[in-house]
């Protein structure tokens, strides 16, 4: 019986370690060498401070800023070990007070947009951390971000532009803002 579970036992050993040491391994340091940054987790630095990742949403609250979607994860939103969804289904009530709440907090802060609330805006991703707005959520938030900034619209506008990301290969996903981007090239507008 022994030298029936040896061969097995091995097998296994032998396999553990290519499955779980060798390849691991080799995907890290090819990806590492072929895109660092994307490796490194895409983080964004200010000189030589570290103020976010480009695939991890945060929280804005100040009017001179773009807002993202609301954070699902707990306990502090944009929580990346905590990434979920809020698992509120259509009919669910509890879905129907949050998104009340974030319109009311979105008219309130801007009580001259009479504009309908983009629907990104007013609910959670799945995964809670979602960086990325459409280019309809961030036009609605230009004309308090301009006032905020003292800033035209147009001007605001432009930046919208120029930070909007197009298809993946042209024809994969949707039209995207990256808040965090979008908000640091505003501060260190010239």
């Amino acid at each position: 019986m022994l030298k029936d579970i040896r061969p097995a036992v091995s097998l296994f050993l032998v396999f553990t370690a290519l499955t779980g040491l060798v390849y691991p391994l080799l995907v890290t340091g090819v990806t590492r060498a072929a895109m660092p940054g994307k490796a490194g987790g895409s983080l964004i630095h200010t000189g030589d401070r570290l103020v976010g990742s480009s695939l991890i949403g945060q929280e804005f609250s100040d009017p001179k800023y773009f807002w993202g979607r609301i954070s699902a994860t707990s306990p502090y939103p944009y929580n990346g070990a905590g990434s979920t969804g809020s698992n509120f289904g259509p009919t669910n009530p509890a879905l129907f007070d949050q998104m009340k709440a974030r319109i009311a907090a979105l008219q309130a802060a801007d009580p001259a947009q009479k504009a309908p609330v983009p629907v990104d805006l007013a609910t959670a991703s799945g995964s809670g951390l979602d960086p990325e707005i459409s280019p309809a959520a961030a036009e609605y938030q230009v004309p308090r971000v301009a006032r905020a900034r003292h800033m035209s619209e147009e001007a605001v506008r432009a930046f919208v532009q120029a930070h909007t990301a197009g298809r993946q290969l042209g024809f994969l996903g949707e039209l995207r803002v990256n808040v965090l981007e979008l908000n640091l090239a505003l501060d260190t507008k010239p």
